[in-house]
């Protein structure tokens, strides 16, 4: 069975993300969606919240899984039987950056190859960070996200904005 592992933090999961597991899909046998920890990265979403954003993303695609990990990458391609690591590539500035990655990942573990994937060009703008820095303006990012990631980036800035408000009055 060939399988892909496409990591990230995917904080939140957007249509970019989502139509490279969609061509994916029709590649692999099995595409498995890895939520990385990222504590480093101060994620707006917890690890099990990105997780479940990302199972309710991919229901209906038969062949693709969600889950997180934590640690080496190539440590978890191994664990899981991948053959592979997606990346994704908006623009030639991402080439750079994952360029290194896939290079380190290969002197760590060289029986793990990484394959590039252009998201359709609709979506060669968009990140995750810029969907988050709309949305904390009062932005529409329905175009941008699937419509439960929309309610879910509410609730949690609309918590966000509580908890500042508070601790301003404290």
């Amino acid at each position: 069975m060939r399988t892909v592992i496409y990591p990230g933090s995917f904080d939140p999961f957007t249509n970019g993300h989502l139509d490279l597991v969609h061509r994916a899909s029709k590649l692999f046998d099995q595409v498995i969606v890895a939520v990385a920890q990222s504590d480093g990265k101060n994620p707006l979403f917890t690890s099990p919240e990105r997780l479940e954003l990302v199972q309710q993303s991919i229901r209906g695609l038969s062949n693709v899984v969600a889950d997180a990990f934590d640690g080496l990458l190539v440590n978890y391609v191994e664990q899981r039987g991948g053959q592979a690591v997606m990346r994704g590539l908006r623009a030639v500035s991402d080439f750079e950056f994952e360029f290194q990655l896939a290079l380190m990942n290969r002197k760590l573990n060289e029986r793990v190859e990484t394959i590039f994937m252009m998201p359709k060009d609709t979506y060669t703008f968009l990140s995750s960070r810029i969907v988050k820095e709309i949305a904390r303006l009062g932005g529409d990012v329905s175009a941008f996200v699937p419509a439960h990631i929309v309610a879910a980036l509410k609730q949690k800035l609309g918590e966000a904005s509580v908890r500042a408000a508070k601790k301003g009055l404290s």
